[in-house]
């Protein structure tokens, strides 16, 4: 009796081990501005010029951007910041919103929304004063949640 709780406790441990490691996410870009150059980074490291990128486990403090004439991290640009982790506890999963706090500023309609999970949930920028961006570091009520695990991300511009 032993040996079968034994292999019991590690069949679980196993099987959440496998499912931490299958985490992915996948950030997808729609240019209907017909310029510019779709831009994903963390780090400091350009992850997408845009294609699709599929992170393997989570995408932590990316920015997006459409690069027509940005800075190196999208200075001077409308940019979406986002973090897309699996959630290990409530309120622990993605978060993603849109930037125009300086060196930021409009340069684009920008958008984002979910997929794959908490799809409808996003949020659209067409001007320099939309209330759905982050203008000053206080304007945390235009972050927008999502708590699916392998949730993606569609970036559109221009719509």
């Amino acid at each position: 009796m032993f040996s079968f709780f034994k292999f019991t406790a590690l069949v679980v441990v196993a099987a959440t081990i496998e499912a931490r490691a299958q985490e992915a996410h996948t950030v997808t870009f729609t240019n209907l501005c017909g310029t510019g150059v779709p831009t994903l980074k963390a780090n400091g490291v350009t992850l997408s010029t845009g294609g699709p990128f599929t992170s393997s486990g989570a995408l932590i403090s990316a920015i997006a951007y459409l690069d027509v004439g940005c800075g190196a991290n999208g200075e001077g640009c409308t940019t979406v910041e986002t973090t897309l982790v699996n959630p290990t506890t409530p309120g622990s999963g993605s978060s993603t919103d849109i930037s125009l706090i300086p060196p930021h500023s409009f340069s684009v309609t920008t958008g984002f929304g979910y997929s794959n999970g908490c799809d409808g949930s996003g949020a659209d920028c067409t001007d320099a004063n939309c209330p759905t961006a982050f203008h000053v570091s206080t304007d945390t009520n235009v972050q927008v949640a999502c708590q699916v695990d392998n949730v993606n991300l569609v970036i559109t511009f221009c719509d």
